[in-house]
Order: C-alpha cells, then structure tokens, then sequence
C-alpha cells in the first residue's frame, strides 16, 4: 500500500469539495450582478473564476508530482500540466480528465490568465457569462473524471 498515494487521493477530494463551493459563489455572485447592475460583483466571480482554476491546477500539481513524477516547467508550463492530464502515462495511470474537459478547462486556464494581467474594470463581461453558465456542466463532467480517478488511486493501493 502507497500510503502517498493514498494522502493524495484524500487531498483530491478535499479539493473538489472547496471548489464545489467556489463554483457555488461564483453563481450567486453573477446572480446578484444580473440582478442589481452593481459591478463590483463582477469582480467577486471574476475573482471566484481565477479560484475555481487555481483549485483545479493545485490538484493537477498534486498528481504530477505524486504520480507522474514530473511536472512541466517553462514559459508554457500551466498549458502542458492541463495537456499532461488529459493523456494515458502507460503503466502508471490512465488520464485524469478527458480530452473534452481538457478543452473546456483550458478556457478557465486562459481567463485566469487574464485575470492575472488586467485590470478588472476591463473584463469581457460576454466571456465571463459563458463562462459562468457552462460551470455547473464542467465542472459536474470535471468531478465525475477526477473521482473516478480518485478510484483508480485506492483500488490500486489496496
């Protein structure tokens, strides 16, 4: 039994319940920005966007370096960690994500990017909205993948 293996798959569970509740803030935060006009809602999901990202790359990492044993680095580093997790290491473990969330994923990698590079009063509200309302399927398809990975970990480890 790999007793970090199996850390690791407690750790990927915590994740996803803090994002769960992100993903959750970010909603009630565009329903309240719809409702009222007030923008400085806008900058709480926008700011709640960034998290549910960061959440999902903090996992990534985890399996990465836990797993894989070999995390990209470089200038494009945040790209090829997404691309890591959507493919079959052979003899160590199936993808972590299909290619389709990878896809839809990397959507959410690029705003958190600009979110990280412009100034919030500058954001394309259009893009936000897409983004917001294609979250619950996402992220539904994004934990039912990473669950079934959190079962490959203790099946394996047993």
């Amino acid at each position: 039994m790999n007793k970090k293996h199996l850390v690791l798959a407690g750790r990927l569970q915590e994740e996803l319940l803090e994002i769960e509740k992100i993903a959750e803030r970010t909603r009630q935060g565009w329903q309240r920005a719809k409702k009222t006009g007030d923008e400085f809602y806008l900058d709480s999901v926008a700011l709640n966007l960034h998290g549910i990202y960061t959440g999902l790359e903090r996992m990534f990492e985890l399996i990465a370096n836990s797993i894989d044993q070999n995390k990209p680095e470089g200038k494009r580093w945040h790209q090829e960690l997404l691309r890591q997790m959507a493919v079959e290491i052979p003899m160590v473990r199936p993808p972590v994500i299909s290619l389709q969330t990878r896809d839809a994923l990397d959507e959410y990698r690029s705003f958190r990017h600009v979110i990280r590079n412009i100034y919030t009063f500058n954001l394309n509200i259009a893009n936000m909205e897409r983004l917001v309302n294609n979250l619950p399927q996402i992220f539904a398809q994004l934990k039912s993948e990473v669950n079934k990975f959190i079962q490959f970990i203790e099946l394996r480890n047993k």
